[in-house]
């Protein structure tokens, strides 16, 4: 942890009176000289020192053991307070190869550590809760990324068709395609191919009367295929129909591949059609359905209604979805339906707003053209209209930048923060944008710059008193040139304006995340960096400390308390808890648990609650919109009149 260094006025007024705060307190308690000790032991003293936490926050490090230390590329709260880490294979091709895909329970009250059997490579899918308090799980890695320095084995889509309307096929992974001239290519994953679609139509005979008429539509499933050896004799542009290798008869005739080009380019990440949803109870991961589409790096966003809409993703042959394959997931029948149609970059961010629409607001994650999908805009599902919300400064520079549904949700308010350009641009930026959705005609208008400047991958996390914490990383592509940022600051919406805080130790760019406890505290951890060094020749490794910050608003004295009080709360409804003290109590929120992966949580928001005083207890009133209080497990914390929260009580909206 460094000493803060900001530009402006009021931060030197604050390190002078700091340190003069400092050197009495020295003095007064006969600790060691000043100058006795050295620069970084006396700067942890300094940190440490209760007047200093009370105004910017105190940092710690987990100490997790050793066995249990993941790659943790995904985060989820629990209606149980625990954490769920998921690593999957964790950015490694060795763990990939090997099938070890981990998952790790974490209790940070207890300080305790589970590892969690995990089916599949959950490696960047995507995540959310549901209305059960269970976490869908969707995707994952199908197959990791080659440059096209290793590819030796040409490779490309084989397009499997069937014509016959009675029988579907599973074709396994490794069913071998022949084409003509006898190249054959063999399939890296299993294929289900449905029956081809058998229709009635009325068409006119040679007498030129009208009679039904039963027409077959062939159907189509894609699968990715690989040469069965290496060399460029089996790249080919040429169109050919191909044989599957093994079957006969009828079958032989029906069931067909048809393939384009067999290259040796670079090969992308693939996904997985493959969806779990994790008990928080039995603390297992349970199969339903899988998606019709894999996916790898979508985004789920959870509907007024408890369904969850799913988009985005690279497939599995490493192509990014078109956005006519968007995907509804009903956690009551769990089943997979058609969503609207519509394109967007890799882990977009999609906020549910308080009309049951989805607002995009830019920032996305990794994959898709630079000019297709990337300008904010309000998604109306019903109607499947797309408007663009226009004004966002640095447009072009959205990428792994961060989003926050601004608290309370009531005001409607999202704000951008940060970000880069698309790919391996080293370019960021420091802007920060907020859009007013209740506006007659939303528009971007500008906030206040990013205190380190150009950020990326900056973690942003919804406090009880109405605040911001903004955190971690890096100026450039994955810290590159060791850009890593140690710096955390707080927003607050009220002044517009952004406040410091305690700087962390641990530096946090791409695969990192940050989440709030229900104490209160705020715990970081991940990040992937490419490089070592600041010339960047060494290799880094993934950073699997764990650190865990505690604001300012916890060093303010006694903490406010509810004692009692339903488990159970229905929206357009108030409800009575009793606290020790009721006079005391400023402010009530349902604050929802977030599920993040790569900067991107949608599902995290701050509901404000109707507060009355009455006797020894407050009665708590619930929005009756289940588009702004979604159903589902929320964290309900109170406030003081000093902003000191509560420790959180679970409740269930429904």
């Amino acid at each position: 942890m460094r000493f803060r260094t900001w530009p402006r006025t009021t931060g030197r007024t604050r390190r002078f009176a700091m340190g003069s705060t400092v050197l009495l307190a020295v003095a007064g308690m006969n600790a060691p000289a000043v100058l006795g000790f050295a620069g970084d032991r006396y700067h942890r003293y300094e940190i440490s020192r209760p007047a200093y936490k009370a105004q910017y926050g105190f940092w710690q490090t987990v100490r997790i053991p050793e066995h249990f230390r993941v790659n943790a590329i995904h985060a989820t709260l629990l209606r149980t307070g625990k954490v769920l880490i998921v690593a999957g294979s964790g950015n490694s091709r060795q763990n990939f190869d090997a099938g070890t895909f981990r998952s790790l329970l974490w209790d940070p009250v207890r300080n305790t550590y589970k590892l969690v059997p995990t089916p599949a490579d959950m490696f960047c899918g995507g995540h959310t809760s549901l209305p059960d308090g269970r976490v869908l799980v969707a995707g994952g890695t199908l197959r990791y990324e080659a440059l096209k320095s290793a590819v030796t084995r040409a490779a490309g889509t084989m397009r499997i068709r069937n014509e016959d309307p009675d029988h579907g096929h599973v074709l396994p992974r490794g069913t071998v395609f022949t084409a003509p001239d006898g190249r054959a290519y063999r399939s890296t994953a299993r294929a289900v191919v449905p029956p081809a679609v058998k229709t009635t139509v009325r068409a006119a005979d040679r007498s030129g009367r009208r009679r039904p008429q039963v027409r077959v539509t062939a159907s189509e499933q894609h699968v990715f295929v690989e040469a069965v050896a290496e060399g460029g004799r089996y790249v080919t542009a040429t169109p050919a129909q191909y044989a599957i290798r093994g079957l006969t008869g009828a079958d032989a005739r029906n069931l067909y591949g048809m393939g384009d080009r067999m290259t040796l380019d670079k090969q992308d990440f693939q996904g997985i059609r493959s969806a779990y949803e994790f008990d928080p109870v039995t603390e297992q991961y349970e199969p339903v359905p899988d998606m019709r589409f894999a996916r790898w790096y979508p985004t789920l966003t959870g509907l007024p209604d408890g369904r969850v809409v799913t988009v985005s993703g690279l497939d599995d042959t490493g192509r990014i979805l078109t956005g006519d394959d968007n995907e509804v997931y009903d956690p009551r029948t769990r089943t997979w339906a058609k969503a609207p149609d519509h394109y967007f970059p890799t882990y977009p961010s999609l906020f549910l707003t308080a009309k049951g629409q989805l607002f995009y607001s830019g920032s996305n994650s990794g994959y898709g053209p630079a000019t297709e999908g990337r300008d904010p805009g309000i998604w109306d599902l019903q109607r499947n209209t797309f408007t663009a919300v226009p004004g966002l400064r640095d447009p072009e520079l959205t990428e792994t930048s961060s989003s926050v549904l601004l608290p309370p949700a009531q005001e409607q308010r999202v704000m951008v923060l940060g970000g880069g350009g698309v790919g391996e641009s080293p370019r960021s930026t420091a802007r920060t944008d907020i859009v007013d959705l209740s506006a007659p005609d939303p528009h971007f208008t500008p906030g206040p710059d990013l205190p380190a400047g150009g950020t990326r991958y900056l973690n942003s996390v919804i406090l009880p008193d109405d605040t911001v914490f903004t955190t971690g990383g890096s100026a450039d592509y994955r810290g590159k040139h060791r850009s890593d940022i140690l710096r955390a600051q707080v927003y607050h919406p009220g002044s517009n304006a952004f406040t410091p805080a305690a700087d962390p130790s641990v530096g946090r760019d791409y695969h990192s995340e940050a989440l709030l406890l229900p104490d209160g505290r705020v715990v970081t951890m991940g990040s992937d960096p490419l490089f070592a060094d600041k010339d960047d020749t060494e290799p880094a490794t993934f950073e699997q400390r764990v650190e865990v910050f505690t604001p300012a608003y916890l060093f303010h004295g006694d903490r406010p308390r509810l004692t009692g009080g339903p488990a159970v709360l229905r929206r357009g409804s108030a409800a009575a808890f009793t606290t020790p003290a009721p006079a005391d109590i400023a402010t009530a929120r349902l604050m929802r648990p977030s599920s993040v992966t790569h900067v991107t949580d949608v599902e995290q928001r701050s509901v404000a609650l109707g507060v009355t005083r009455s006797g020894g207890a407050v009665r708590l009133s619930v929005p009756g919109n289940a588009a702004l209080v979604p159903p589902g497990w929320y964290m309900l914390f109170v406030t003081d009149r000093r902003g000191t929260p509560s420790v959180a009580r679970w409740v269930r909206v429904v």
